[in-house]
């Protein structure tokens, strides 16, 4: 993409952050490296293709604009046209509901990764990496709001059958694709009202993790990820797989732990946590969302605690060890656009973190300079990162600016308001 005007007002940018100690080439290709997981679940509003219960769990997914994929051919479509808007090159995360089984009424303890075949061969035509999530909600064994956690026994075998199978299939796709995938496990387990034994429910969730965990996969094809919850609908006063347990067992069994932004409370910093757990974890997964008042998974947005997120991350070094995935569903406004404004909100605040004068900073601050370092990052809040932005997505071959949402509006004329009147 060739645009003179862009690379002109680049280089005055370019030397505005030099004043500062800035090299913004650097900033471009560090952000280059960056991949980010795009939640497929977003496509289709969490229905999936196994056709069983719809979504539960705590989950809702509200407004109706047109165009909903309905099918596994739909859904790659349209997270294809997003792909190209967004620069550089990402991963798609799936979830176990997206298998596509030739055998109706296939049950999810019985997943193969022949079910997901075709999923791995469109990543592997588009040289994209993938990561997989169990279901373990919107089936009527999880109507009781226990799984992996549940008393009945029957009920517990079902999910930890379906578990294994979600590593069996995570470790073949990253043996496929070359690329570990990380295989994250959530559940809803919980209580509505206040329970008398909280002991119980984690100790058969301990139990059932253990079974699961038993088998070992090659970690260059697998990473197994554990996320936890403050509270969700139906399990609003207990949930069995909080933060605190899924924090001790990943320390303990040397796991992943998957922080979702909207899975703590509203004054509580994601960002804060990440240099405490990574001077014992290996690597952790954030799912990037946007609660409103509560875990309401809005489209993220180039928000304070986004900026702050990617800041941190930057700031610690800790890019390698940290993997970036969406988790949201919003179906008030176009499905396609929501994962481009997403991803490209999260690329602009790993950008805007990339373009920090952190020698200066450090110094500053191991000084006891406090006045000069506030001063600089108010200044740093007015540089023009949206130029340098710009400037990336025109070396990437997308559009730059807004001029993005033209190639959704032709794709909603031409594909999504035709789906919605088949």
């Amino acid at each position: 993409m060739k645009d003179k005007g862009v690379e002109k007002i680049y280089r005055l940018a370019r030397e505005q952050y030099a004043r500062l100690g800035v090299n913004t080439e650097q900033a471009i290709a560090g952000l280059r490296k960056i991949n980010i997981a795009l939640n497929c679940w977003q496509g289709d509003d969490v229905t999936g293709f196994l056709n069983e219960t719809g979504i539960s769990g705590g989950l809702v997914c509200t407004g109706s604009y047109p165009g909903r994929a309905r099918s596994g051919e739909e859904l790659r479509a349209d997270l294809h046209k997003a792909l190209t808007l967004i620069p550089g090159r990402h991963r798609v995360s799936l979830h176990a509901i997206y298998a596509e089984p030739r055998r109706p009424g296939k049950q999810r303890n019985e997943l193969e990764t022949r079910d997901f075949s075709a999923w791995i061969a469109w990543a592997q035509a588009n040289r994209l990496g993938l990561d997989f999530n169990g279901t373990f909600f919107g089936h009527p064994l999880a109507a009781s709001g226990f799984t992996l956690s549940a008393r009945n026994e029957n009920s517990r075998r079902f999910w930890i059958e379906h578990a294994a199978a979600c590593r069996r299939i995570g470790a073949d796709i990253g043996r496929k694709l070359r690329s570990p995938c990380v295989t994250n496990i959530w559940i809803p387990d919980g209580f509505k009202d206040i329970p008398f034994d909280r002991k119980k429910p984690r100790e058969i969730l301990k139990k059932s993790l253990d079974e699961i965990f038993a088998r070992k996969f090659n970690p260059r094809h697998l990473v197994d990820s554990l996320e936890g919850k403050l509270f969700g609908i139906g399990s609003e006063a207990y949930v069995a797989g909080s933060y605190d347990f899924y924090l001790s067992y990943a320390v303990a069994n040397g796991k992943m732990l998957c922080l979702d932004m909207g899975h703590f409370h509203p004054t509580e910093s994601v960002a804060d946590k990440l240099s405490a757990l990574l001077l014992y974890l290996d690597g952790i997964l954030l799912h990037i969302s946007r609660g409103i008042r509560w875990d309401s998974d809005h489209a993220p947005i180039l928000s304070d605690e986004l900026r702050g997120l990617a800041e941190e991350i930057v700031r610690g070094g800790f890019l390698g060890r940290v993997k970036i995935g969406l988790d949201f569903f919003d179906a008030s406004i176009n499905r396609v656009a929501a994962w481009v404004i997403a991803a490209r909100g999260v690329l602009k605040a790993f950008l805007t973190a990339m373009l920090e004068p952190a020698t200066n900073l450090r110094q500053m601050e191991r000084r006891g300079n406090h006045t000069g370092r506030l001063a600089l990052l108010e200044e740093l809040k007015t540089m023009p990162a949206g130029i340098v932005w710009n400037e990336y997505c025109r070396r990437q071959g997308v559009p730059a600016g807004i001029e993005w949402l033209n190639e959704i509006k032709k794709y909603e004329r031409g594909v999504l308001t035709r789906r919605a009147k088949q």
